[in-house]
């Protein structure tokens, strides 16, 4: 059997998906919480951050008392989210099937994909570069014969890319602490394991050849666990089914609670929704608003729209935003997600209304856009804020 599966890791996809849209944070301290009140955890922290002497899990309240310099961004769902799609699109040239493994990961069923006379780490490299070039993401590949191997060697081997072949599976977890195992951490197993003082899985791979005594200590786990412990893994490599979003984000060139720059932000993601709505010849009966503020909290509202043009979509987005921001501190991010599409049948009116004049003016515009691009015109106050 070939190696077949491939893992990749996008190591720690929240700070560096941070550090794309906003290059000013690459080397500064900063850590990824769950929320900004008192009970808000810590979830990732870059290297300058650690050294300040944070750490993952940390409560938020107490790494704001100890560490002034460290900047706290909120857990901006919506922006991985995005990533984590983009990704997925991008290694979706490589193979047909792809399955997303939480934020982090992916497992690629490569076979039939690699020609014989290739080498299969030269076609791992490939898909690193092309990530690294696409999204400026770095990330590392594990290849086994199934996913089990293929995620561990990941969290393990300090290396871009390493293969574990076929039949050397327990040979190389042999050495390696059970934590690795994901029945071994479970915890009437952990603790069981941990009654027994055993830390290496070589260890659990001697215990399994006594199989009744194996059965009796771990009852309905012992199965798995034993699989594990020798690298066993039949599962599939299965691709998933996506939810329709239209997502769109504007990062603040600097954070601010400048109302004119907000509200000319928000215009100017209206417009690019409702330019994506009008390409769909659809509505959205669900937009919501989120605003992302500088010191780590965020606000949401959820409204609706029943028409496309700019001038609709923008009425209802400025009224959401009025009442999402309801605090004093300066705004760092807003993201526009719609969802729950329904098709867009305009009826033609004898007398021209309000509503057939603000269509007719998006499409003038449309039309302009679609030859040059979204970016090509821009109202007066979007240009002067944003630039």
């Amino acid at each position: 059997m070939l190696s077949e599966v491939f893992y990749l890791n996008l190591d720690s996809i929240e700070l560096q998906a941070e550090r794309t849209v906003d290059p000013t944070l690459k080397t500064r301290p900063i850590a990824i919480i769950s929320s900004a009140d008192s009970s808000g955890t810590i979830i990732s922290l870059s290297n300058e951050a650690k050294e300040e002497g944070l750490y993952e899990g940390m409560k938020v309240s107490i790494a704001k008392k100890k560490k002034q310099m460290v900047q706290f961004l909120p857990y901006n769902r919506a922006l991985y989210q995005r990533v984590n799609k983009y990704t997925y699109d991008t290694l979706s040239k490589f193979t047909p099937i792809v399955e997303p493994s939480g934020m982090n990961g992916f497992y690629m069923d490569m076979k039939g994909m690699v020609r014989s006379q290739d080498s299969i780490k030269d076609f791992g490299l490939s898909v690193i570069k092309k990530i690294e070039s696409r999204i400026s993401l770095f990330s590392v590949i594990g290849i086994s014969a199934n996913k089990l191997v293929s995620r561990i060697i990941t969290n393990v081997v300090h290396e871009s890319i390493h293969e574990v072949h076929f039949g050397l599976e327990n040979q190389f977890l042999a050495p390696l602490s059970f934590n690795v195992l994901p029945t071994a951490r479970l915890k009437p197993v952990h603790r069981i394991l941990h009654f027994l003082f055993i830390d290496k899985i070589f260890q659990l791979q001697i215990l399994t050849k006594c199989a009744e005594d194996f059965r009796t200590l771990f009852g309905v786990n012992a199965v798995q666990l034993a699989d594990e412990a020798v690298g066993r893994d039949t599962s599939l490599v299965r691709p998933p089914i996506f939810k329709d979003h239209l997502l769109e984000q504007l990062v603040l060139p600097k954070n601010t609670n400048n109302q004119y720059v907000l509200l000319s932000a928000v215009q100017d993601l209206s417009e690019k929704v409702a330019f994506q709505l009008r390409k769909r010849g659809q509505i959205a009966k669900r937009i919501r608003l989120e605003v992302h503020y500088v010191d780590g909290y965020s606000s949401s509202i959820i409204g609706s729209a029943n028409y496309p043009d700019d001038i609709s979509i923008s009425k209802e987005c400025k009224k959401l935003f009025a009442k999402a921001n309801n605090r004093r501190v300066s705004i760092r991010s807003i993201l526009l997600d719609l969802s729950q599409f329904k098709p867009y049948t305009e009826q033609k009116n004898l007398f021209f209304d309000s509503e057939s004049r603000d269509m007719e003016i998006s499409r003038a515009v449309e039309k302009i856009r679609r030859k040059y691009g979204i970016t090509i015109i821009k109202k007066a106050n979007v240009l002067h804020a944003l630039g």
